[in-house]
């Protein structure tokens, strides 16, 4: 009861799903083995250190101390651990095989899964929202997402996706509901999305450490800087609290980064 309760009071400051479930897991370790106190805290942190990377102990550093916020005990508040940020984003699928992904999809009649990799690289949509994604979104050209912190986000969805999509729909009688359904008809899963995206890269030769919903969400962060150099709209329409979280698609991946050097260093 406690954790749930915390929960809603997470879902009150309008954190995302993902989030939340990294914190309530960090709070939920953290519970097995320790209480609230100065000296546990302190091994708590240890263990985090010694077991995880440095990104992933912040985070559950973050989650612990919204635990304590929410418990009043700000006092015993956790710093986290300083590291030395990546100059590159690791990781992101490349537009050409983005492009490549979408044409073999659609050549073998796979659709749904067509506009799936298409709404992922082209709205920069969470998985979580792409799935409560529906045919009633399409038609106004838009999905407005709705926090209980009392935050919205809209998601636009550009007119050539929007067209086509309407035309997929009509043929297939239908116009309302989920856009993306499992084979019972039912609401598709985020878990669903994962493994099949990961099935295609192997397929069509894609290396899957880049094909994953998330990296289609870098991509149109990229893709969109490039096209229309405005990091603070960027940041609105991704979500982020902060103009510093989107800064980073400023920077190149690893890829671009050895392509660059590659075309350069010629001595």
């Amino acid at each position: 009861m406690p954790l749930e309760l915390f929960k809603s009071h997470l879902e009150d400051k309008g954190l995302s799903e993902s989030t939340i479930k990294a914190y309530l897991y960090a709070v939920e370790i953290f519970s097995d083995t320790y209480t609230v106190d100065h000296k546990q805290l302190l091994e708590y942190k240890g263990y985090l250190i010694e077991h995880y990377k440095p990104q992933t102990t912040n985070l559950r550093i973050n989650g612990i101390n919204r635990y304590l916020e929410y418990l009043g005990r700000t006092d015993l508040r956790l710093k986290t651990i300083k590291f030395q940020q990546k100059t590159f984003l690791e990781n992101v699928i490349s537009h050409a095989d983005y492009t490549f992904l979408k044409a073999q999809l659609k050549k073998e009649g796979k659709v749904k899964w067509y506009f799936i990799v298409w709404y992922l690289g082209a709205t920069g949509a969470r998985i979580s929202e792409l799935v409560k994604l529906k045919i009633e979104h399409i038609q106004v050209g838009y999905f407005d997402i709705y926090s209980k912190g009392g935050k919205t986000r809209r998601l636009y969805i550009p007119k050539k996706l929007k067209d086509e999509t309407l035309l997929w729909v009509e043929k297939k009688g239908l116009r309302s509901g989920y856009l993306f359904l499992n084979q019972k008809n039912q609401q598709i899963s985020t878990r669903g999305i994962s493994l099949h995206l990961k099935y295609c890269a192997k397929k069509y030769g894609i290396n899957p450490n880049v094909v994953y919903p998330h990296s289609f969400r870098h991509l149109f962060a990229k893709n969109f800087l490039k096209r229309h150099n405005d990091i603070s709209l960027l940041a609105d329409l991704m979500g982020h609290d902060s103009i510093e979280t989107t800064r980073i698609y400023l920077r190149k991946s690893s890829m671009e980064q050895q392509q660059i050097i590659n075309d350069v260093v010629t001595w």
